[in-house]
């Protein structure tokens, strides 16, 4: 379960591992628009929510799905990369639960994932 107190922080680059591994957890219409992972955790976008996947124990079989509902998102913020740092930032607050904040490395386009965010939450 993501820790909503503390504001996880998940370190995400553009992969398609996650998005298979999710499909059985989909609703019926539900479609799949974007896949990161990090080094054993990951994130699927879809068009009703974000699924975070946290990977768990040392042979990394058992896993933790948390769904996001963009439903829920009260408000989000994003932070392009820089010259000198070079990940950008999404934080999502969630009613009733927290912020949550995801670090995308790479050549994330994070202008695309905002855009993807407000067409869901506004």
């Amino acid at each position: 379960m993501i820790d909503f107190k503390s504001g996880a922080i998940f370190k995400l680059k553009a992969n398609e591992e996650y998005r298979h591994t999710v499909d059985r957890l989909l609703v019926q219409g539900e479609t799949v628009v974007g896949s990161f992972k990090g080094i054993r955790d990951g994130v699927v976008f879809t068009d009703k929510r974000i699924i975070a996947v946290n990977v768990q124990g040392i042979t990394g079989k058992k896993r933790d799905f948390s769904s996001l509902p963009y439903s829920k998102v009260v408000a989000f913020s994003v932070e392009t990369a820089g010259t000198f740092d070079l990940d950008a930032e999404l934080e999502l607050w969630f009613s009733g639960l927290g912020k949550v904040k995801f670090e995308f490395t790479g050549q994330t386009d994070i202008a695309e994932i905002s855009r993807l965010i407000a067409g869901f939450v506004l």
